[in-house]
């Protein structure tokens, strides 16, 4: 069945008509009004996308999958939370309408289509402004009432917790968290500005890139603990420098994560990039359990 696929973001919405082979064609983007419009802009973007059956609207915050409404979205206008529910968006467009996670979806998109495409147990894991991750387990994704997963927020630093300080994964192993040390430091604020510093000598580049190797070393063995996959998915645009991030969490997830497991949790880049959330829509009903959420 051909989907009409929605990655609403903070900045951008994107919108495309996915086969269901993860085919993606009838490309549109827009930039994400904040100018207290309403979510008419989107309505509009996605009626441009045509052929469709069913639509899937990946949103970057937590849904409530049993009552199919988004509940929290730091990043979107305020006005926008409310309305963003699949009864709304359905009546609007004139199609069946899910909402999801937008970790969850991109989490789909890759272990169905994707790096996870040939494994059954599958973490996905993004260190891009923020770190989202999604969980499949038995092909299936892992969530309740609720989506979960949102291992960002995991507490990873306990001495900077009592004072006071940033904690989280998120604060310590995401783009903007190295962004902000590197602009500490003079240097620019992305991980290949950091990188180029390391290869001129820089030692303070080599200290904060160390730092936020460690940190998301430390977010991935927890997650390696908690979900036992046979695949973490590292992507965003931190997760996919290379190897000079995936070889010391590799290490680290052999080191102090779950012990003879055979064959290793592997460690991969993914390979969907931008698109991971769109391809996503293409398996969601395949991947998503309704009676999970209690519908």
């Amino acid at each position: 069945m051909t989907t009409l696929a929605v990655d609403l973001g903070g900045t951008h919405m994107r919108c495309a008509r996915v086969d269901a082979d993860g085919t993606v064609t009838e490309r549109q983007v827009h930039a994400t009004p904040h100018d207290g419009t309403g979510v008419s802009a989107l309505v509009k973007l996605m009626g441009n996308v045509t052929g469709c059956r069913q639509a899937v609207v990946g949103v970057p915050g937590r849904v409530d999958y049993r009552q199919g409404q988004l509940e929290h979205a730091p990043n979107l206008p305020p006005e926008w939370v409310p309305q963003l529910s699949e009864a709304d968006l359905g009546a609007a467009v004139g199609l069946p309408v899910s909402l999801a996670n937008d970790a969850d979806l991109a989490t789909v998109g890759e272990s169905y289509f994707g790096a996870g495409r040939d494994h059954s147990d599958v973490v996905y894991l993004t260190l891009s402004t923020g770190v989202g991750a999604g969980v499949v387990v038995g092909g299936l994704l892992v969530h309740g009432h609720r989506s979960l997963a949102e291992v960002g927020h995991e507490i990873i630093d306990l001495t900077r917790l009592r004072a006071g300080e940033p904690a989280t994964l998120e604060d310590l192993a995401s783009g903007t968290a190295l962004g902000r040390a590197a602009a500490a430091a003079g240097l620019g604020p992305l991980g290949r500005d950091v990188l180029d510093a390391i290869d001129a000598g820089n030692p303070a580049a080599q200290s904060i890139w160390d730092d936020v190797v460690s940190a998301a070393a430390a977010g991935i063995v927890n997650v390696a603990w908690t979900f036992s996959p046979e695949v973490i998915i590292i992507g965003g645009g931190l997760g996919l420098v290379g190897d000079v991030l995936l070889g010391p969490v590799r290490r680290a997830v052999a080191r102090d994560g779950p012990p003879a497991v055979s064959p290793p949790i592997q460690i991969v880049p993914a390979t969907l990039g931008d698109d991971a959330g769109l391809v996503g829509a293409a398996a969601w009903h395949r991947a998503f359990r309704p009676e999970a959420a209690g519908r």
